[in-house]
């Protein structure tokens, strides 16, 4: 054997290739991660930038809508909060909303339970009928509910409105609940039988408390699926009744001005709150 054999053993020779190999990987590495990250930061940015001018609308001195702005004011919200035509729009939306969140949620729960633990012939259909309002367009939702609607005279009023959005709301139930169930331990439930417990009081007390934070973040969703949502409500929507955001549509087309901005601004801020809520209690 050499001098230079023995000074480095085979060993060695393989522990600084796979060093050099870690090293260079690193260096490649760095560039893509940079890359990547300033890749996300320009589409968020694409993303953010609009909602962000919008707000800033809100807040301008002129008769009309300008960027950049030339003054601040305060001028549109109180236009809006002084209008009456705004205001019942968005007590009849928070009715609708209300309304909905409950219906939903329990509606959604109860579905939640069957599709986990049911046995029901035909389960993936039900499955993919009560999930079918998150794939069909709001568009085809919207005229397949008007056409229905009208000729029953549901259209333009709170009960017609409640049926459309809770059968829209469900979807966001089902699948938050049914990932909850789906990780909850029955044996639980189960031992509440066996010490006594009926069904329904093993529910209460045992199943019930395990699910509650996804049962609340699903009346989270619902709540701003019905508040938010403009499409199918431009088709229910007439004199009788109209959301608030189906009143922006009008407005929109009749009476643009920066009150728009100003509601808008305000339904972002409704749904970052909810939102965040929302983050919590799943965080719990």
């Amino acid at each position: 054997m050499s001098t230079e054999q023995a000074a480095c053993p085979p060993t060695a020779g393989k522990t600084m290739l796979l060093a050099d190999l870690g090293s260079g990987r690193r260096r490649y590495q760095l560039p893509v991660a940079l890359g990547c990250s300033l890749a996300i930061g320009l589409i968020l940015l694409f993303l953010v930038v609009p909602t962000l001018i919008v707000a800033a609308l809100s807040f301008g001195n002129a008769s009309h809508m300008e960027f950049p702005l030339h003054g601040l004011s305060l001028r549109w919200y109180e236009a809006y909060f002084n209008d009456p035509a705004w205001m019942a729009a968005t007590v009849f939306s928070l009715k609708i909303a209300v309304a909905t969140t409950f219906a939903s949620t329990l509606a959604g729960t109860l579905a939640a339970i069957g599709l986990v633990r049911g046995r029901l012939p035909g389960l993936a259909i039900i499955e993919a009928l009560v999930l079918g309002p998150l794939i069909i367009p709001h568009i085809v939702l919207g005229v397949a509910l008007y056409l229905v609607f009208a000729p029953i005279h549901l259209t333009g009023n709170f009960a017609g409105f409640l049926i459309a959005h809770t059968v829209l709301a469900v979807p966001y139930v089902v699948i938050n609940v049914s990932a909850a169930l789906q990780r909850f331990d029955f044996a639980l439930e189960r031992a509440a039988l066996s010490c006594g417990a009926n069904r329904a009081q093993a529910f209460i007390h045992v199943v019930l408390p395990n699910i509650l934070p996804a049962v609340v973040a699903s009346a989270g969703f619902a709540f701003l699926s019905s508040f938010d949502e403009a499409t199918v409500a431009f088709f229910l929507s007439d004199v009788g009744g109209k959301t608030v955001t189906s009143k922006m549509f009008e407005d929109i087309d009749f009476n643009l001005t920066p009150v728009i901005a100003a509601i808008s601004t305000m339904l972002m801020g409704v749904s970052f709150l909810l939102m965040g809520l929302i983050h919590q209690v799943r965080r719990r």
